[in-house]
């Protein structure tokens, strides 16, 4: 029991970092679009805007998923 417990404190930490990240990276992203340079087409804008939007949908996926493995730590540590 005490083993399921902490596997699931360490998935719940990996996922919160990979949300970090995630949400890291799509600001990146979406400084690219933001910041003028006479170079940028509408292409690389329409790309980068997906990128940001394909690292914020993963990292509120990855926090929705943490929140769940809280939800049930709380529920086993309970019993």
């Amino acid at each position: 029991m005490e083993k399921a417990l902490k596997d699931l404190m360490g998935k719940i930490v990996d996922f919160k970092r990979f949300a970090i990240v995630l949400l890291a990276v799509g600001v990146f992203f979406y400084l690219g679009v933001i910041i003028p340079t006479p170079d940028k087409t509408e292409i690389n804008t329409a790309v980068m805007m997906m990128m940001t939007s394909a690292c914020l949908g993963g990292s509120i996926f990855f926090f929705a998923k943490a929140k769940k493995l809280k939800n049930k730590l709380n529920e086993l540590s309970n019993k």
